[in-house]
């Protein structure tokens, strides 16, 4: 059984990038680009409202009432030095 590690800070980045940090102190870095083109994530491809991303209750959302999955976020995400 996997653990749930909720997201704890999150800086949205051009290009739909997502540096996050989860609650076991692991930053990590996720592209949204492949969700861009899906339902329900289609409007974040428009910068402002990418970049508008916050954590809420653990995970990241955006306004419009979308949020992603924090496993997805931690299972798809490449680990970043620092």
């Amino acid at each position: 059984m996997e653990t749930l590690l909720d997201v704890v800070r999150l800086e949205a980045r051009p290009g739909n990038i997502l540096v996050i940090d989860f609650e076991n102190g692991e930053r990590r870095r996720f592209d949204m680009t492949p969700y861009l083109t899906r339902k329900p994530f289609q409007s974040l491809s428009t910068p402002s409202v990418f970049l508008a991303a916050r954590v809420e209750n653990g995970t990241v959302v955006w306004p419009g009432n979308l949020d992603i999955a924090p496993e997805t976020l931690y299972l798809r995400s490449t680990p970043m030095d620092s």
